[in-house]
């Protein structure tokens, strides 16, 4: 088994560092190579959805994909401790009708000494936001740039 730094216990650098690799990894919006970030067995809430192991969350995500057209995804530490990550996030799509959405939400990760993800609690909520109040934007061919405003500096 190989690790997947970086490796718990975290320090405030680490942790940001792990965060800022899982929002490039889900804005590559490609669920086999995201469900390699967690446990075989990673147990999973998302929303009123629960998911168990790496087959589930591919499903899981490939569901969410198909849904959320041009998903653009910021993460944020919010707070760490030993081999626990909770991050707040913010992400905005539009849906097959050109609706556009902004959903927010909170995530609480406990990794395996190995770095892997192996349970990931996820609350979120969405509203409904208009083309001009998008916020996120950048190529979707690659991860948001680093000079590309995070949360707190849009207020969320």
């Amino acid at each position: 088994m190989s690790n997947r730094p970086p490796l718990p216990p975290f320090n405030r650098d680490t942790a940001i560092q792990k965060v800022r690799l899982a929002e490039d990894g889900w804005n590559t919006r490609n669920p086999e190579k995201v469900a390699l970030a967690y446990t075989e067995d990673s147990w999973w809430r998302n929303r009123a959805e629960f998911a168990q192991g790496r087959a589930e969350i591919v499903g899981l995500l490939s569901r969410k994909w198909t849904r959320e057209l041009e998903y653009r995804l910021i993460k944020e530490l919010w707070a760490f401790d030993g081999n626990r990550i909770a991050v707040r996030f913010a992400y905005e799509y539009h849906d097959d009708s050109g609706q556009w959405y902004r959903a927010y939400g909170n995530e609480n990760w406990e990794f395996a000494e190995d770095g892997l993800m192996r349970r990931r609690h996820a609350c979120i909520n969405e509203a409904p936001i208009s083309a001009s109040e998008r916020k996120f934007h950048w190529d979707l061919s690659g991860p948001r740039p680093i000079e590309h405003p995070g949360l707190s500096d849009f207020g969320f």
